[in-house]
């Protein structure tokens, strides 16, 4: 996937798009949401994908660990409201998965991801080359802009 800019989708661009609701709890002392809870918005996109449970992606005894996320804070997230969430896939290696996201509000981008994302086997806790049938599933989740 050539390197496309973000900033410039729109929600319906991704190939996987979901919501969270933000919660009071989910702010700060400047009346917006704390930073830090924009990964846990991530999470919920990616774990959509990766943990479906009517298509699980991990091999038995497998699980998904992040290695590297890039955030960029765009814009503030404000309470009350929700946050949606646009998932995609930017590279499939032998055992790892990088995933381009963003977050909206209202349709406005308030932030942008990529995340390095490596299957393991657990036991081991050592890199886990990915099935054949989880390429094909994430192939489909490749962003065509």
């Amino acid at each position: 996937m050539e390197n496309i800019d973000l900033k410039k989708l729109t929600l319906d661009d991704y190939p996987l798009t979901t919501y969270d609701k933000i919660r009071y709890g989910d702010t700060d002392r400047q009346d917006h949401v704390n930073n830090a809870v924009f990964a846990t918005f991530l999470e919920t996109g990616r774990t959509e994908l990766l943990y479906n449970p009517d298509q699980p992606l991990y091999s038995e005894g497998g699980s998904f660990v992040i290695a590297k996320l890039n955030l960029n804070l765009l814009a503030e997230l404000k309470w009350p409201g929700k946050v949606e969430i646009g998932t995609a896939i930017k590279d499939i290696g032998s055992s790892s998965v990088k995933i381009v996201q963003s977050l909206y509000q209202k349709g406005k981008v308030a932030a942008t991801a990529e995340t390095v994302i490596v299957h393991i086997d657990k036991e081991e806790n050592k890199s886990k080359p990915l099935s054949e049938e989880a390429k094909v599933t994430l192939n489909k989740y490749k962003l065509e802009k």
